[in-house]
């Protein structure tokens, strides 16, 4: 077997027997199920399991939700991007999540934007009064841009984005959602200016930027609870943790679990179509091909610049794209990247898989029934899975894969006993992904949910699509 990242024999196995607990550190990952037996497949059998032609394989076939707009699965990967960066874990060995770093802020607040402020980072930020050290840079700031560099965030000549976390450079949409957060906090610097003015006051500066960096930051929180959260976990449960409390995650300083950042909030790679159009009237553009780049990259044709009321629903009622439903099945192209070397783990399925095994997970059966979920409930898809790998997992099912086996046969839970199979997170996933982003907001005294819990946005921002298509692109 090769000796790339990622594809070493798992080694360690003795590891598996010992426990580490939530972190004292904001710093580093931890457990939400410290005490559950961890599971263990063999990477043989995961590797079946992910491969192209294997039992993850759709085969080409789209299966679109009724109800979750394509947006949606992308503003997920803006969410993990501010809230969890692992750089040091490996395929190769046991990772401790004690002793794995997280790179981010365990808290939904936005530093991929303003990455550490306009004192610190001072290159992300306009130099010039009234708006110096208030608002944000981007392509358009630069002297003679044209209609692409317009429509772009700011890069260096070699085209690397200057931005708070490079990965939300990493595709095309991802990169034109960090514009338009960037641009929405530009348009509240203007409304709040202009407000403080009217009422004799002079608002500018730093003192601009931490009054439109809250408004920004609150109205962000919002969004990830009333509309990520009920669009993929379900009403039911969202209304649950928040009024009947955090039953799993609990503890006095907020961390990234492992079961979150491992399995649970891994969903999304089962909902992302490979074709999506971005703009009216137009084509659907191969999420890898060559109009919506490969990321890492300045836009290089304007038919890539994204109108957000095509991939959320907005006033404008369009007829938005919906994502793939939620389920045990990916697109071909994500079981073979592209960008990834010769000799290199190309399946994302199996790479999910495989780390699972890596961070020692208890198995999605164990935490079904430390959760009071009847674990039979995905038997026929799991039995599905291991005809077709030539696998034996019957017990301590990988975390992720049955997180999304129960997504396929239970669902989201959109009103108590209402399921909705494919649509949204089963009761476990579900559970898992709820409770960890609206415990970060209740343990962050700087959050919401934290300082003000009556708290409520403006209505024309009280969705992301509201938030995103309010500063739309210049060309659109």
């Amino acid at each position: 077997m090769s000796h790339y990242h990622g594809m070493q024999d798992l080694s360690g196995l003795p590891e598996h027997c010992r426990v580490d607990y939530q972190p004292s550190r904001e710093d580093r990952f931890g457990w939400m199920f410290p005490h559950l037996a961890h599971s263990y497949v063999s990477p043989t059998v995961l590797q079946s399991i992910g491969k192209v032609g294997g039992p993850m394989d759709n085969g080409g076939a789209s299966d679109r939700t009724s109800t979750v707009p394509v947006g949606m699965v992308i503003f997920g990967q803006f969410i993990d991007h501010d809230i969890t960066l692992d750089t040091s874990s490996s395929f190769a060995s046991v990772n401790h999540p004690n002793e794995t770093a997280n790179v981010r802020t365990p808290t939904l607040d936005l530093d991929s934007i303003y990455g550490n402020g306009p004192e610190a980072q001072p290159y992300l930020y306009n130099q010039t009064a009234p708006f110096n050290n208030a608002k944000l840079l981007t392509g358009a700031d630069e002297v003679g841009a044209d209609d692409r560099r317009k429509n772009d965030l700011l890069r260096v000549p070699t085209g690397s984005a200057i931005i708070g976390d490079p990965r939300n450079d990493e595709n095309r949409i991802i990169s034109q959602m960090q514009l338009g957060f960037i641009k929405f906090h530009n348009a509240i610097c203007d409304k709040l200016r202009a407000e403080a003015a009217a009422d004799g006051h002079d608002l500018k500066g730093e003192e601009l930027f931490e009054e439109a960096r809250r408004e920004v930051t609150w109205h962000y929180q919002w969004v990830v609870v009333n509309d990520f959260l009920v669009a993929m976990c379900g009403k039911a449960v969202v209304d649950d943790v928040l009024s009947q409390g955090r039953l799993f995650y609990k503890c006095s300083v907020p961390f990234i679990p492992i079961e979150f950042a491992v399995a649970a909030y891994r969903f999304g790679h089962s909902m992302v179509p490979m074709k999506i159009q971005v703009q009216k009237g137009d084509t659907a553009f191969e999420f890898f091909g060559q109009i919506l780049g490969r990321g890492f990259s300045p836009v290089g044709d304007t038919r890539a610049v994204v109108d957000w009321h095509e991939l959320f629903f907005t006033s404008e009622n369009r007829v938005v794209q919906r994502a793939e439903k939620l389920d045990t099945l990916m697109a071909g192209d994500l079981l073979e990247l592209p960008f990834v070397p010769d000799g290199g783990e190309k399946s994302l399925a199996t790479r999910n898989l495989l780390r699972g095994n890596s961070f020692r997970l208890p198995g999605g059966d164990t935490i079904a029934r430390e959760m009071g979920r009847a674990e039979a409930e995905v038997g026929a898809v799991m039995a599905r899975i291991n005809a077709m790998s030539n696998g034996e997992v019957t017990s301590g099912a990988p975390l992720w894969l049955y997180i999304l086996a129960e997504a396929e046969v239970v669902g989201r839970e959109s009103s108590p006993g209402n399921f909705e199979p494919g649509e949204g997170l089963g009761p476990v996933g579900a559970r898992i992904v709820a409770e960890v982003l609206i415990g970060l907001l209740e343990l962050d005294p700087e959050s919401y949910l934290g300082s003000n819990r009556n708290w409520m946005p403006s209505n024309a921002y009280d969705t992301v699509g509201k938030m995103l298509s309010s500063v739309n692109s210049d060309l659109l």
